[in-house]
């Protein structure tokens, strides 16, 4: 909101009163029709009510119709921005239209100042979700064609930002030698006048906290768009780090005639990532990359999902499966998800829409406009190491990869670009880091190839879905879901073994809808968490990956179930030197980390032989000669466990959280009961998204919800889950205003 001197953007969030009318119909954009009976939805909101699974692209494949009444936000130029909308979109202001806007995942902005009065301004808003020549669709084969499905909707932040007549359209606050004493901050900023204008000038400062760390005055020649100052003798600066992820503030101040016209910041942080032939270097020093790919897609709701939900994602990667990179696969993605990126300190690889297929002249002009605008959106954030700069996995386009190569350079040179490879040569490869999908391997023989000599070289994408045959559902074999963590664990092995690898980013974090290839009701599930984000035994491994006197962990890579058959050998993935194994309160196995199968680890899984018969186990993990760690699991009767992600909601009728429900042993370990419908009921101002009742046997044991506040509600929300044999479980949140 504005300051005293009124030189700051003023911006009002339009997330609820939006009016859905469905398929678009005729005068459904004039500023006098009829929208009474719209249905009144939130923002982000997808066309379509959607399950977890088994979506249709035909059924958002239509251009469907948005209505929002608002009146004048203040004074000055009045700009209307759109964060995202599936896939193109045409935006109509008091019976004004502009021109469409080809795809869905990069920002689009209006000046809207003129057109707009002081009460009941109408904008109508035609989504267009059918199949576009617009990256990454356009492919002859249709939605199937990509390995993603993209419901339509207005799916990311709309707002209003008002600012002066001259303001700061965009600040780009660049760190220069990050590693020396003589350190800089390069600040180029941009100017929007409606009318040139004399006496300007361009005030810098570098804050941290309340302190000022650095200021500097520039003048701004008449007429002139751009300004460009320089931070200079900032004294002591911490690092961005993956384990510190320091971060400072630039504010650029426009004067003129020595009045603060306008103010806009940026957060930045200072650090060196470099990619050598040697591996990986993050300020200096050798970094393994250990990460996993990451869609931003969700059940019931597509990629409409706030804030909230978004960021909780990037605390998964960082804090529990103890990520430093995590793969944007295969589009920009959302702001409140790299915001915690930069904050939790994982590094990022950003790239334009695309998968596989490239299209005519004009597809291709669009693949140039979306690298230019990721980068213009994200060059700010520290967490960010690479720029991809092709489609994802498509074949060598060297006047098209040269262009997008150049863009990146001119608007940020200081990360390298890459793009994922199927092809191993570098012939008409021309990007900075060699980054290859790697799946040449199988169960029985796990192999990565070797990597290519003198450039850069790191795997994009490894495990995946080409190690089946059933990619890991809930309803495989113990031994098939076990065998993902084995793969994960060797990839990542492999690559610890050679300095030349810069690292791996396993395929994948979540699991997605798709219709490509091989899928099971409509989704693919290789992801080592499923859908709703319930960790499945490939993520054990990633769990363990920490050391143990941060965070001791003991994840077994199975379940203890009479009506389940394990295999001889039952992984635990663990950071402890050595595991102590009870049955029924016997000793019956002493285990060490397997060195002999992962030798580079830091921490190997290690694999027991459990006995049969046993009703309980007993696993004390220790740590040198310190017991840090103790794991029971029953096979015994099984109950309900409903757990919150939040205590504490937004009455704003969009933030949201996870409501977890799970069938669990006495000691809340997950057990695979496959049977019959489980319903929820919440009590209060609380809306929930999902499927109820919810059919147990399409995900044994495992089931998630949102629960979703209601505009100007606040109060206690309680949840319960009830199944006619499990009984009941409740947990308890509070919405504030």
């Amino acid at each position: 909101m504005a300051d005293a001197s009124g030189a700051r953007t003023v911006r009002l969030p339009l997330r609820d009163n939006w009016r859905f009318g469905g398929r678009v119909t005729t005068g459904a954009t004039a500023p006098d029709f009829d929208d009474s009976d719209f249905a009144t939805v939130t923002v982000p909101h997808c066309v379509v009510d959607l399950s977890w699974h088994n979506w249709d692209p035909a059924s958002w494949a239509a251009e469907w119709i948005y209505r929002r009444h608002f009146d004048r936000p203040g004074d000055g130029r009045i700009f209307l921005d759109f964060e995202g909308a599936m896939s193109a979109s045409t935006v109509t202001v008091n019976g004004h239209e502009f021109e469409q806007h080809l795809g869905g995942y990069l920002p689009a902005s209006y000046e809207i100042t003129d057109l707009v009065t002081e009460r009941d301004n109408v904008l109508a808003v035609v989504v267009d979700g059918r199949w576009l020549p617009v990256p990454p669709d356009g492919a002859p084969d249709g939605p199937a064609a990509v390995d993603y499905l993209q419901p339509a909707g207005i799916y990311r932040d709309v707002s209003l930002r008002v600012v002066p007549e001259v303001f700061l359209a965009d600040v780009f606050a660049k760190p220069v030698d990050v590693l020396r004493d003589d350190r800089s901050v390069h600040v180029r900023a941009t100017i929007d006048s409606v009318r040139p204008s004399a006496g300007m000038a361009l005030r810098v400062a570098l804050r941290d906290g309340g302190r000022t760390l650095a200021t500097t005055t520039v003048a701004v020649p008449a007429g002139s768009s751009v300004a460009t100052a320089t931070l200079r003798d900032l004294g002591d600066i911490r690092l961005w780090d993956i384990d510190a992820p320091n971060l400072y503030e630039v504010e650029a101040t426009l004067l003129v005639d020595g009045r603060a016209v306008h103010r806009q910041s940026v957060r930045i942080g200072f650090r060196e990532a470099r990619f050598e032939v040697d591996g990986f270097f993050l300020n200096g020093r050798r970094v393994k990359l250990f990460g996993l790919n990451r869609h931003q897609i969700y059940p019931y709701t597509g990629m409409a999902m706030p804030g909230r939900v978004q960021r909780r994602d990037a605390e998964i990667l960082a804090r529990e499966l103890n990520c430093n990179i995590v793969r944007c696969a295969h589009y920009p993605q959302s702001r409140e998800f790299l915001d915690a990126c930069d904050e939790l300190g994982l590094m990022v690889w950003q790239e334009p829409p695309g998968w596989q297929y490239v299209g005519d002249a004009a597809w291709q002009e669009l693949v140039v406009r979306d690298v230019h605008d990721m980068i213009v959106r994200d060059r700010n954030r520290p967490s960010i190491v690479i720029w991809g700069v092709r489609v994802n996995e498509s074949a060598n386009y060297p006047e098209l990869y040269t262009r997008t190569k150049e863009v990146a350079y001119e608007l940020d040179g200081t990360r390298p670009t890459s793009g994922s490879m199927t092809q191993r040569s570098t012939e008409d490869w021309d990007q900075d880091v060699f980054a290859l999908d790697d799946y040449n391997h199988d169960y029985e023989n796990i192999r990565l190839l070797p990597p290519l000599p003198d450039v850069p070289y790191m795997i994009a994408e490894a495990v995946g879905a080409l190690t089946g045959p059933h990619y890991y559902r809930w309803i495989d074999t113990p031994d098939d879901l076990a065998k993902q963590a084995v793969l994960h664990a060797k990839v990542h092995d492999i690559v610890r073994s050679d300095d030349r690898y810069a690292g791996l980013i396993g395929w994948l974090a979540f699991d997605y809808g798709s219709l490509h290839g091989w899928t099971y009701m409509n989704q693919k599930t290789p992801g080592v968490a499923d859908i709703f984000r319930v960790f499945k035994p490939g993520a054990a491994f990633y769990q363990s990956q920490v050391d143990p006197h941060r965070r001791p962990v003991l994840e077994p890579a199975f379940v203890w179930d009479p009506d389940v058959s394990l295999s001889d050998e039952a992984l635990f993935c663990t950071n402890c030197d050595r595991l102590e194994i009870y049955g029924d309160e016997k000793h019956v196995a002493t285990t060490t980390p397997d060195r002999a199968r992962f030798p580079h680890l830091a921490y190997p899984p290690h694999v027991a032989d459990l006995p049969d018969g046993v009703e309980e186990l007993r696993i004390d993990g220790y740590v040198g000669r310190e017991l840090r760690v103790t794991r029971r699991m029953s096979a015994g009767p099984v109950r309900l466990s409903l757990e919150l992600d939040d205590t504490s909601l937004h009455a704003d009728g969009v933030d949201a959280t996870r409501v977890l429900v799970r069938v669990v042993d006495s000691y809340g370990n997950r057990r695979p009961y496959g049977q019959g419908a489980l319903t929820v009921t919440v009590t209060g101002p609380g809306i929930l998204v999902g499927d109820n009742p919810f059919d147990l046997a399409e995900s044994p044991g495992v089931a998630a919800f949102w629960l979703r506040t209601v505009a100007g509600s606040a109060g206690e929300v309680e949840v319960s889950a009830s199944h006619p044999v499990l009984g009941t479980a409740r947990s308890r949140l509070t919405v504030r205003r």
